[in-house]
């Protein structure tokens, strides 16, 4: 009798806990605050994200105000050499400052120079914000960039609402203004341009790998830049447009492997070849018989 009492106690235990914990998840959910499923958005963030545009022309003929105040188009930065473009706001006080910074370091380690392989153009996509707070920002990054001719090749914009619009929706950069904070709601990330101005390449975050930096300007310039050893890792690493990086084409490395080893054979046959050549022979006396 203790047993089946025990046994019925612990029963009854387990059916009060599901029954709680039943009862409480239905009260969230009419409540309304339960978790969101993992694909949903959280509130005010339903139209942030960035949507990838491969291959979509940036418009030439959008206008903007540089750092100085002069009214430019986007088409007077195209048509030289491959470009870097993001798009931040320059009064932002978390992801803005560290995209430009990881943006800097990034650059820092690829032999590249700002103003000479390529250019950067940094536009803000806040109306409000004005060309002196652009050049605020411009000196204060290129200083953090620290090479010769960068001021020159790094131009930060600002724009009013049709451009930055017309621009932001080419990229897919989609963005959501929380009046509350007073702030917007966005994700980070940059876009590597052909000199012609359209969309080659996307990286995400506000780290950029500097070797997927380096190779996503080379593809950009369509070999204009970069050397031979570019050309190698471009054959065996391939852009996944999925992560915004480069990663290992297998099949192309074995192919390149291959190639080596059979060259590498073919020169050491070639020199044992020239060195068998190169040895004196000696001739025997008429008559006389090999050992």
């Amino acid at each position: 009798m203790i047993c089946k009492r025990n046994n019925s106690i612990s029963t009854g235990r387990v059916l009060l806990a599901v029954a709680l914990l039943a009862t409480f998840a239905w009260g969230q959910m009419n409540n309304g605050v339960m978790s969101p499923p993992a694909n949903a958005r959280p509130p005010r963030l339903e139209n942030v994200g960035i949507e990838q545009h491969l291959d979509a022309q940036v418009p030439p003929d959008l206008i903007f105000r540089d750092d100085a105040g002069k009214t430019v188009k986007l088409g007077d930065y195209f048509g030289r050499k491959p470009l870097i473009l993001n798009l931040v706001y320059y009064n932002c006080t978390m992801l803005c400052g560290e995209a430009l910074a990881g943006l800097a370091s990034a650059m820092r380690l690829v032999k590249f120079d700002v103003g000479n392989e390529f250019d950067v153009i940094t536009v803000s996509f806040d109306p409000r914000e004005t060309p002196e707070m652009a050049a605020a920002k411009k000196k204060d990054y290129v200083g953090r960039y620290g090479r010769a001719n960068a001021a020159s090749g790094w131009h930060f914009l600002t724009g009013q609402p049709d451009s930055i619009n017309a621009l932001t929706k080419v990229v897919g950069f989609q963005y959501q203004y929380d009046p509350k904070s007073d702030q917007y709601a966005h994700a980070t990330a940059i876009m590597v341009l052909t000199p012609q101005g359209r969309i080659s390449r996307y990286f995400y975050g506000v780290d950029f790998p500097p070797k997927d930096l380096r190779m996503g300007l080379v593809e950009a310039s369509q070999g204009k830049i970069g050397n031979a050893v570019d050309a190698v890792l471009l054959y065996c690493y391939h852009y996944n447009p999925e992560t915004g990086k480069y990663g290992a084409m297998v099949a192309n490395i074995l192919r390149l492997a291959a190639a080596a080893t059979i060259l590498i054979m073919g020169i050491f046959l070639f020199i044992l070849w020239r060195l068998d050549l190169s040895v004196p022979r000696r001739t025997l006396p008429s008559g006389a018989r090999t050992p």
